[in-house]
């Protein structure tokens, strides 16, 4: 019988097909969605509950509107503009370092992964999915394997049934993850890449454009 997990669901991209994967795989028993007060969570929730229903996995969405109390992240705050068009440049080592600290949000991943840790304990699974890439790990720390097994090495300690991380695409650039979502028949129309939460993705901001190039939109 082939261990259960947890699935971190944001409905992007990478979020999406690691869903799908473990869908298929019959290991996933439930979808998270973390509702942090981002601008885009209304649409994020609401795809990945479609994403989820399509897969015949259960869905729940977690208020965590407490993060304004520790983040001015242009995500979160109205104060703040999230950076698009051309002030990203996704091939800019330099610029993408400079627009990733707009979007840092304190410990997202850390907050995440242990309140899925906690889920996956409580239903019997084994391991906790996130949605990571190597494009992005390049200036979010927090997208790496290094991180993975980190987080897994603590969850050794923290959970009764040792938790682990797992993540198909954490060593693929977004190329290979659309690639490999066309393959598995990932639901791509479903999908909200958009940091903004408006009736249409914006196309501008680094992670629509990210998904742009990919080929996310055909």
């Amino acid at each position: 019988m082939s261990e259960k997990s947890v699935v971190l669901l944001s409905s992007g991209l990478d979020s999406t097909v690691n869903f799908w994967l473990e869908a298929q795989k019959g290991r996933a028993v439930l979808a998270l969605t973390f509702d942090y007060g981002q601008r885009a969570a209304p649409r994020e929730i609401e795809r990945a509950r479609a994403i989820a229903e399509l897969a015949g996995v259960r869905h729940q969405s977690l208020d965590l509107k407490w993060f304004r109390d520790f983040t001015r992240t242009s995500l979160v705050s109205a104060q703040m503009q999230v950076p698009t068009g051309a002030d990203v440049q996704i091939d800019d080592f330099a610029q993408s370092t400079e627009t990733a600290k707009s979007v840092w949000v304190p410990n997202r991943n850390g907050i995440f992964l242990s309140i899925a840790a906690a889920f996956a304990e409580g239903l019997g699974a084994k391991v906790i999915v996130p949605g990571f890439n190597l494009e992005e790990a390049t200036t979010f720390p927090d997208n790496t394997q290094a991180y993975m097994e980190s987080v897994t090495a603590s969850l050794r300690f923290s959970t009764a049934n040792q938790v682990r991380v797992e993540c198909a695409t954490v060593g693929m650039h977004k190329t290979e993850i659309v690639e490999l979502g066309r393959q598995i028949k990932a639901p791509f129309h479903l999908m909200w890449p958009c940091y903004l939460g408006e009736a249409q993705a914006c196309g501008e901001c680094e992670s629509c454009q990210r998904f742009k190039r990919a080929g996310g939109w055909k």
